[in-house]
């Protein structure tokens, strides 16, 4: 565990916000209430990523120096304690090493599960190792048809073009979070990138045989055989909601493992908890910029609350609209807007060759 201080000209009784997860949502709150609340940020990494920028880092490392960021390079007026949140009372939050960390108001932001490395150096690390076992392979398996898999797929195909690349998808269609044309636009595009897809199966990673010299076999589930010297799992990932079922928020989570909150982003039935990013029950697309829109209505909540304004005062939060882009390489993109589904140079525009990093970094504060 580490911890670290600033100056923090808020500390007090009254103002102590503790923000469990440092992702997309919880940083951006971390570094937008620094200077109104006396903040705490609990998260098991000392750094904050990018997280729709990774797939580029998996073909091109050096990109990953501007997408993973230290926690202390934007939230410089509070603490950081890198560990896991464990526990919640109606005072304190105790970390796995059995810190209790007292607040008065508590905002959740652990979105979904994804086991990455604790520091930004071996972060970083990973990312070379990965771009490395995808120059020495000439072909490559994703498993997974997703927005994840899709981009995957598409950056190695545009970056190496050389390599054989199949991308195997249990569900009838690619993109199922969004509509059937997205899907199908960006299968065409893969076909065009000569990249192999398989929909409706599975494949079987729990008995992958070695040649011996480098070259692996995969079974699908519908009998096929897939020769590839490599692997990548892109299947969906799990909310990070589960340790809450042992805390006083336990009766606070719907059917499917997520927080349900009012209009303000207040954990329903609670006066002092917030929610917010992919953990909550929102009916919208999981989105970064929905999550960072999330972050900036609750740092206005905590504004105005701590400032002893009306709860009239407070902002509301009105679920985004279906708007999706999906990443085709450094160039193109699917982008599904509410009214139509466009793919090509022009979606691509808006998104593909900087994947909104040097606009997220300047939103936290930071030089592009």
């Amino acid at each position: 565990m580490e911890e670290q201080k600033g100056s923090s000209s808020s500390s007090g009784t009254g103002r102590r916000l503790v923000v469990v997860g440092g992702g997309v949502a919880g940083s951006m709150l971390a570094k937008s209430a620094q200077f109104t609340a006396d903040v705490t940020l609990i998260d098991p990494k000392d750094y904050f990523e990018i997280t729709w920028a990774n797939l580029r880092s998996m073909v091109e490392p050096s990109f990953a120096e501007r997408a993973v960021i230290k926690h202390r390079d934007y939230f410089t007026n509070g603490r950081v304690i890198t560990s896991n949140a464990v526990n919640i009372t109606e005072k304190e939050v105790i970390t796995e090493e059995g810190e209790a960390v007292g607040y008065d108001y508590l905002v959740i932001a652990t979105g979904h599960k994804d086991p990455v490395p604790k520091t930004r150096k071996e972060r970083l690390a990973q990312y070379h190792s990965e771009s490395e076992k995808i120059k020495s392979a000439s072909s490559i398996l994703i498993v997974g048809g997703g927005p994840t898999g899709v981009e995957l797929a598409g950056e190695i195909a545009v970056d190496y073009p050389e390599k054989q690349v199949t991308l195997v998808h249990n569900g009838s269609r690619l993109l199922e979070f969004i509509g059937p044309k997205a899907g199908a636009k960006a299968l065409k595009w893969l076909k065009s990138r000569k990249v192999e897809v398989k929909l409706e199966q599975r494949v079987d990673l729990d008995n992958i045989v070695s040649d011996g010299n480098g070259s692996k076999t995969y079974h699908t589930s519908s009998g096929e055989t897939i020769q590839a010297d490599c692997h990548f799992l892109c299947t969906g990932k799990p909310l990070a909601s589960s340790w809450l079922k042992d805390t006083m928020l336990k009766s606070h989570l719907d059917g499917k493992g997520r927080l349900m909150v009012d209009e303000h982003l207040k954990v329903k039935g609670t006066n002092n908890v917030f929610a917010i990013g992919d953990i909550t029950d929102i009916p919208e697309l999981k989105q970064g910029y929905l999550a960072q829109n999330h972050a900036s209505v609750v740092a206005k909540n905590l504004k105005v609350t701590l400032n002893g304004g009306r709860p009239c005062r407070m902002s509301t939060y009105k679920p985004g609209s279906d708007l999706a882009i999906v990443s085709l390489g450094r160039r193109e993109a699917v982008a599904q807007f509410p009214f139509t589904t466009v793919s090509g140079v022009l979606p691509g525009l808006i998104k593909s060759k900087d994947l909104f990093v040097g606009k997220t970094r300047k939103a936290m504060g930071l030089d592009p």
